[in-house]
């Protein structure tokens, strides 16, 4: 049986989410499922685990399906929450542990969130706006709590105390829940407008499961190093499918997630794009080594295609990249292990078909031609919360991602750019991206930002925010002049840079993505100023 590429299909997981680690905990109860620093948690008791949260949780709820947020750092309650959660009924919505009061008031507000099970840091800032969520009713931290802060919630182990154990087949062995009912609600990165709620169902986080699984080429005797700075539901169920060791590395040095990765037997490395270019770039890099890993792994934003080729070649193995949005599971794309190349994300994972389409007619393009990105296949999101009808999906089930990119003969998908952060000068459409990759190939320049401003007699110019080498930064004015004249004169009139300004540094989201809005609108306020 052939997937809609002509590769061989996979046989996805049926039923519910919590399934997969009721399946691994029967299969090899034994084997380490998490290790934390000195906590290792088996299969067994993280399975026992969930039954008592899910039997908490459904003594706390007053019907199936109510919204359960849920975040933390790299902490082991938030995988007990997550299919404790889908365990007992309900819905589970992973929210990002760096938001601030506004935000976590829209998320939780937008979603109808009516119990949190959170770290404490972020239990401290939803107690701070809980009087605008009628809906919340309770609190319960994840991980430890400081001293004198109980008025923020009884923490996951205090609760769970209370229900004392569980003997085998005591609690719910699974959810009741079909394969297309609603698992979890993601959140969209807000990077360019609000929030969306993005509805998935068991279905598309199980398949999505075995593809990554697939994909990455995860199995039982895998050990998944997570060097992110949360849990990514992706790593975390394809892990779980599998039945391999997550290992987490809640340091940020990226030294010190390698010493790690070589003490534990680490298979797999998880990291973020900034990390893994720190790692390229450091002065330590020489006297490191990986011992046991047969690949890195980077998303949530482009690493830089040098960086990828160093760390490649000073470890010895592959450093791919994938693709994929909350509306997908996430993931849609990924490099092969066996034949990877720097620079694009990879090939469709199974049962997955991609195509480019023009951007005003809609019309499917030709191999090699620049569109927005679509894509088909059983990952594919429920819609979004409040919509009758999904509005990113046409009635043949493709999805508009708002990403523009090209497909190469070999059927690697290049992204270029997102939709939204594309834009025209006289007619002919910029690409951001690809002005950043001049301008950051200048010896001057560390780090750049090139983002539109609104012009009346062509439509918008390319402006930048420039973080300059500590050299340059001794005459930024001089250094600036330089970078826009050299860059613009490889560059087509209607990409030329009219505007840059030196910064400190580019700020980013924990997951590594520039809040372009809010660099617009303050591009925005220094030319008014002048």
């Amino acid at each position: 049986m052939t997937d809609p590429n002509g590769r061989p299909s996979i046989v996805f997981p049926e039923g519910p989410a919590d399934a997969m680690l009721a399946a691994s905990a029967a299969n090899h109860p034994a084997r380490t499922a998490i290790r934390a620093g000195a906590r290792r948690i088996s299969y067994g008791v993280l399975d026992t685990m969930v039954s008592r949260c899910a039997i908490l949780l459904r003594g706390h709820v007053d019907r199936p399906g109510t919204v359960v947020a849920l975040t933390s750092l790299l902490s082991p309650d938030f995988v007990v929450g997550y299919y404790g959660v889908l365990r007992s009924g309900n819905t589970a919505a992973p929210i990002n542990p760096f938001l601030r009061e506004e935000q976590l008031a829209h998320v939780l507000g937008d979603s109808g969130t009516e119990i949190a099970l959170v770290d404490a840091a972020t239990a401290a800032r939803i107690h701070a706006v809980r009087d605008r969520l009628p809906a919340l009713r309770e609190i319960v931290v994840l991980g430890p709590r400081p001293a004198g802060a109980e008025r923020i919630g009884r923490t996951l182990r205090e609760v769970l105390a209370e229900i004392g154990t569980v003997a085998p087949g005591d609690g719910p062995a699974k959810s009741a829940a079909g394969p297309d009912d609603l698992a979890c609600l993601h959140f969209t990165s807000g990077t360019t407008g609000a929030p969306k709620t993005v509805m998935l169902s068991h279905r598309n986080v199980t398949v999505n499961a075995a593809q990554v699984a697939q994909a990455h080429r995860i199995s039982g005797g895998s050990v998944v190093l997570n060097h992110l700075p949360t849990f990514h539901p992706m790593h975390m169920n394809s892990a779980i499918l599998a039945g391999a060791t997550q290992l987490l590395c809640a340091a940020p040095d990226p030294a010190a997630s390698v010493g790690l990765a070589n003490e534990y037997g680490a298979t797999h490395y998880y990291s973020l794009p900034p990390r893994l270019a720190a790692l390229a770039g450091s002065d330590r890099l020489p006297e490191l080594r990986l011992e046991t890993v047969r690949v890195i792994a980077s998303g949530g934003s482009a690493l830089p295609a040098a960086a990828a080729h160093r760390l490649a070649e000073h470890f010895g193995v592959p450093v791919i990249q994938g693709y994929g949005l909350a509306e997908t599971s996430p993931l849609t794309h990924s490099d092969d292990l066996s034949d990877w190349l720097p620079g694009t994300v990879g090939r469709t994972v199974a049962d997955t078909e991609c195509r480019i389409v023009d951007v005003d007619t809609r019309a499917v393009l030709d191999t090699g031609c620049a569109g927005e990105v679509q894509v088909r296949g059983p990952q594919v999101m429920l819609g979004y919360a409040g919509e009758s009808v999904p509005s990113s999906i046409d009635d043949q089930g493709w999805f508009s991602t708002g990403d523009v990119g090209q497909i190469g003969a070999d059927g690697r998908l290049t992204l270029i750019d997102r939709l939204k952060d594309v834009f025209k000068r006289d007619n002919w459409l910029v690409s951001p991206t690809a002005v950043e990759r001049v301008v950051g190939n200048h010896p001057d320049v560390r780090e750049c930002v090139v983002l539109d401003h609104p012009d009346p007699s062509c439509g918008a110019v390319a402006t930048a925010f420039v973080v300059l080498t500590e050299q340059a930064a001794a005459d930024p004015e001089r250094a600036l002049k330089a970078v826009a004249a050299e860059a613009n004169a490889t560059m087509p009139y209607y990409q030329h840079l009219e505007h840059l300004e030196a910064v400190e540094s580019i700020p980013r989201s924990p997951n590594g993505k520039v809040p372009r809005r809010e660099l617009r609108a303050r591009m925005a306020e220094l030319l008014r100023q002048r």
